[in-house]
């Protein structure tokens, strides 16, 4: 793929399978997300499997002096095999068990679902992850593909942790009536169209010990506990010992 156009950081795109050699930068290249995330079942069990069995749905981008700089992962699916149908409410979760159990049975895939976009910080603001999606859909249009999803986490919900995630998802501004959050608005603009909320996307359960470590907060009171990074709060069970965080996404479709 050719080097982004439209920006003052040369970038170029390319996917794992063309560039192999920077499996390793990708995979430990520094990155936003909460530490909390990184313990979602879905995320240990899955994650690797990526790049090592479907290097061609990986991109990584990378600038001028070689340097990894954004990421970006996505799996082929079958979303129309029978008994599914409709873009599953377990979202992020549901999606990555289907497509590792597709490629297991060998049931073909018809369509793709973006999995994760991340761009390093200190360049995020430019452009990079709406390239990175530009990506992923010129690549499952290459490969046949009619459409790519994507279990959206909206960038900005962390502020508004009490907001249900069926209103936030729909909020618009005026007067261009595009998505209130910033990433909602990028996918929007590149044609996306907002589906359905997925209110069990993710979900990271830990002991309190495990909680108090990936968040420094006390995590001593029952109920919920805004966290920050969390979209929304997470449940505290002190009686019992544990705390619970089910995280809601955003299903947008877009055509490629």
């Amino acid at each position: 793929m050719d080097p982004a156009p439209g920006t003052d950081l040369t970038i170029t795109i390319t996917t794992l399978a063309e560039r192999p050699e920077l499996a390793d930068a990708m995979w430990t290249m520094a990155d936003t997300w909460p530490a909390f995330i990184g313990h979602d079942i879905a995320a240990a069990t899955f994650l690797r499997r990526i790049w090592a069995e479907l290097p061609a749905y990986a991109f990584v981008a990378t600038d001028a002096g070689g340097e990894v700089v954004a990421k970006a992962y996505s799996v082929p699916f079958a979303l129309y095999a029978e008994g599914r149908g409709e873009l599953p409410d377990g979202g992020w979760d549901q999606v990555l068990q289907w497509a590792f159990a597709d490629r297991g049975a060998g049931v073909a895939p018809d369509i793709v679902s973006a999995i994760e976009i991340a761009v390093t910080p200190g360049l995020q603001g430019r452009g990079l992850s709406g390239r990175m999606l530009a990506a992923m859909r010129e690549n499952a249009r290459a490969r046949g593909f009619r459409e790519l999803v994507a279990p959206v986490r909206p960038s900005a919900k962390h502020l508004e942790p009490r907001a249900p995630m069926s209103e936030y998802a729909h909020r618009v501004r005026e007067p261009d009536g595009l998505p209130h959050d910033p990433w909602l608005r990028v996918h929007v603009r590149a044609g996306g169209v907002i589906e359905k909320v997925a209110p069990a996307s993710m979900v990271v359960a830990g002991s309190l010990e495990q909680w108090r470590e990936w968040t420094g907060l006390p995590f001593e009171k029952e109920g919920p506990v805004e966290v920050p990074a969390a979209l929304v709060p997470v449940r505290c069970e002190p009686e019992h010992g544990y705390a619970v965080y089910v995280e809601p996404n955003v299903w947008v479709r877009h055509a490629c």
